[in-house]
Parts: C-alpha cells; structure tokens; sequence
C-alpha cells in the first residue's frame, strides 16, 4: 500500500479558515494529497509555497501576519521531538505545549511600543526545553524549563504578558525600546510590577542597568498608586479612619516595622504586599511575612492587600477590613505597642 495515502481523504474544498490556509504536509496527506503533487504545487509560478520547512501555504502571494503564527506554531509542533509523527492533536491544545511570545506576543496583548506583526523579522515560539529545535526562517524557539498557562488571543495560544515582556526585553538591546516596552506593561494595566519583577528576574535580566532603572521607577510608581487606592478604599467604604503611614514599636523595646493604616482602638493592621524576588540573591524575601507572624502572636489582626487587590476588588476589601474590625471586640487584648510617625 502506498504510504501517502490516507485511509479516509478529507477534501480540501470544505476547508476555509486559517488553519487550512496554512498546513503540514502531514495534513495534507491527510487529505488526499500526496508528497508528489504538493511539490508540484509548490514549484514557482504554482499555486502553494512552502512557507517553513515541511509546512505549506495554500496560496500564492506573501503570508498574512496570522498565517505566519499559525505556521510558526505549525512547524513547532511537527517538529517537537519526542513526540510521534503521527502523535494526535487535542482539539483545545492543538499545538501542544508551544505559544507564541516575545514582541509577537505584544503586538497580539496589543501593545503600542511592540511593532506590528508583518514588521517582525522573527516569531519566537515558546517551547519546553525538552525540544530540540533550531530557528528556522522567521520562528525562533524560546525553550524554557518552566512554560506558563497560554492565553488564547484570536485563536492563538499566546504567553502572559509578564514572560512576554521578558522574552521580548531578551533579545533587545536598544535601552529606550526596553524601557517603552517596560513602561507600557506596567502603567498600561498589563500586569503588575511585582509579577514583572519575578519574571525579568527569572531570565537574569535585571544585571542590565536599564532593566532595572526602569523596574525600579515602576515599582515605586505603583506602591504610590496603591496607597492612593487604600485611602480612596477606606474613604468610600466609610471605615473609621486609621493611623496612616506609621511605626510600631514595643515600649523601650525594638521597632515591630512600619505598616501603612493601623487603628489602635481595635488592634488591627492592613498592609499593602508587595513583597517580590530580591534583585541581589534572587530568594523570595520574607522579612514581611516574619513581620506579620510576630505582630499576630502580640494579639494584632493583620490584613494583607495586593495591588491587584486594591484596584481589581477594593469593594471586598473594604468588607475584609470592617469585618476584622468587628472582630476585635471579641478578640483579647493585644500588647501594648508606641506608634511613630513615618
């Protein structure tokens, strides 16, 4: 029996979208067509091109910027070792693990300071670091040992913004497009600066002085915003108004760290976390964390927010807050403790 010949051809004429404007030559077989009439098709002046090695556009004329992603994610895929030729695809996964990332990745999260698609000399396509692969026209492979839940934009499995923007600030050396790329993840809503922070420090990208002038302008711009959150939050939700902004210490003794709102007639404590990776031993720092643990055994209530949280839910955590304030008349008394000003 002849190998190139499919149990059950599928016609071409029923196809329509792009994943069948642009196909292997797997599928294609697939379908009824067989090694020798897709070279003939794709000889020049045919009427289909190979647009990446044992991947086919069904077309004359250049590739549209989605055929290029689905042909990248393509190739990607059909040449993912380890895994069978014949390997089935899953209806929801139906490029495996790969996801487009980098500046590609951008332009589709629709950032402004990424250039548009057909501008991009490369795509790089993120994969497993079990993939043996080598770029290839236009597709660059990014392996990594830890790939993230893509999201899917237009039909396309495209990584998160936060290990899009350090897989695009990787392979840029231009300072000023790093810090527009930076700049516009942050204060454009894309993603929060500490989650940034994890990911650029992840890739060992914060040795480079403009990555981290940048970081670290964003990430005081956004404990700013935050603190102007938490006020706005309180104000609106008619809580009693708290010590803002202060130290707390144990009479005569040491300092229990600053907090950012602190009502003493109840005993509780509400602080923003922002905690994140250390930039200088890259271990996640728990200074907090140890600083919330003791102000518990003293007998305070703390409440922990997020940015996220103050922006996202600043309704919930005005209820969180009122709550643990209630709570307090049923809670003993704490120790004592000296509030300063910061």
């Amino acid at each position: 029996m002849n190998h190139e010949t499919p149990l059950s051809p599928r016609p071409l004429h029923h196809l329509s979208d792009v994943r069948h404007r642009v196909m292997t030559s797997r599928q294609l077989r697939e379908h009824g067509v067989p090694a020798s009439e897709v070279s003939g098709r794709c000889r020049p002046g045919g009427p289909w091109q190979q647009i990446l090695p044992g991947v086919h556009l069904l077309h004359r004329g250049p590739a549209t910027s989605e055929e290029r992603l689905h042909a990248a994610l393509m190739y990607t895929r059909a040449r993912a070792h380890g895994i069978p030729a014949q390997a089935p695809r899953s209806a929801e996964a139906p490029y495996g693990e790969a996801m487009i990332t980098g500046l590609a990745a951008l332009a589709l999260h629709r950032f402004t300071s990424a250039p548009p698609l057909l501008r991009l000399e490369h795509i790089d396509v993120l994969v497993p670091h079990t993939r043996r692969l080598r770029a290839t026209g236009f597709v660059r492979p990014v392996r990594a040992h830890s790939v993230p839940r893509p999201r899917l934009l237009t039909g396309i499995p495209v990584a998160p913004v936060p290990r899009a923007v350090a897989d695009a600030v990787a392979q840029l050396t231009d300072p000023d497009r790093v810090r527009r790329l930076l700049t516009e993840a942050v204060r454009g809503g894309h993603c929060e600066p500490a989650r940034l922070l994890r990911e650029l420090t992840r890739a060992r990208l914060l040795d480079r002085a403009p990555v981290a002038a940048v970081m670290d302008a964003l990430l005081a711009e956004g404990r700013a915003a935050a603190e102007d959150r938490l006020y706005a939050m309180v104000s609106e939700a008619a809580l009693p108004s708290p010590l803002w902004n202060v130290e707390l210490l144990l009479p005569g003794g040491p300092s229990l760290g600053a907090v950012d709102a602190y009502w003493p007639d109840h005993g509780v404590v509400v602080e923003i976390d922002t905690r994140t990776r250390s930039r200088r031993d890259n271990i996640l720092r728990d200074e907090v964390t140890r600083k919330h643990e003791h102000l518990e055994q003293l007998g305070l209530a703390v409440v922990a927010v997020t940015p996220k949280q103050l922006r996202e839910s600043p309704e919930q955590l005005a209820d969180t807050v009122r709550a643990t304030l209630v709570a307090s008349a049923e809670r003993a008394p704490g120790a004592y403790v000296v509030v300063v000003p910061r």
